[in-house]
């Protein structure tokens, strides 16, 4: 891959119906690094619980943030890279998927209440209802600087945000 030492894996980031699944599939696609949709982690009671519009507790995240950072070691370990989409709304989860490695970086899809909403309204079969988009922005903490973070705004087409993303972390692929 051109440009500098690749990450072994990117975690985009941000509130439901920001669009993680689709930027993390295309940028997969892209870098051709396989994807996991972070909600493939979930134990089947938290899908529950949200499908029956019930916020999730720390409690609840734990052991699919685990889950999450277990698969990225693996991957790293062999040598591997993935990107996962994954919500990691606060310090405390990007820690528990960081582990203090420096070999992952988070790509933050940031947008508007209204933007977000007005996608999950057009969603569907997705076990999220809209009723908790103001629970996770009341949970998100946007990453800092220091947090190995890109921060892409999601106003733009699919193929416009992973092309920056893939600018903004000096990787081969970006379209010219």
């Amino acid at each position: 891959m051109a440009g500098v030492e690749a990450p072994c894996a990117l975690i985009v980031m941000g509130v439901s119906g920001s669009g993680k699944s689709t930027i993390a599939e295309a940028l997969g696609q892209r870098l051709g690094w396989r994807f996991e949709d972070g909600d493939s982690f979930h134990p089947a009671s938290n899908v529950e619980k949200m499908r029956a519009g019930h916020p999730l507790t720390d409690e609840d995240r734990w052991p699919w943030l685990n889950a999450i950072a277990d698969e990225i070691a693996r991957v790293c370990g062999r040598g591997g890279h993935i990107i996962i989409a994954c919500s990691a709304l606060k310090h405390t989860y990007r820690d528990v998927l960081l582990r203090g490695r420096d070999d992952v970086r988070f790509v933050f899809l940031k947008g508007t209440k209204e933007l977000i909403a007005e996608r999950l309204a057009q969603r569907k079969g997705h076990f999220m209802p809209p009723e908790l988009l103001k629970s996770q922005f009341d949970t998100l903490e946007p990453p800092a600087a220091g947090e190995h973070v890109i921060t892409v705004s999601i106003d733009e087409t699919v193929e416009a945000i992973v092309d920056g993303i893939v600018r903004q972390l000096k990787l081969g692929g970006a379209k010219r």
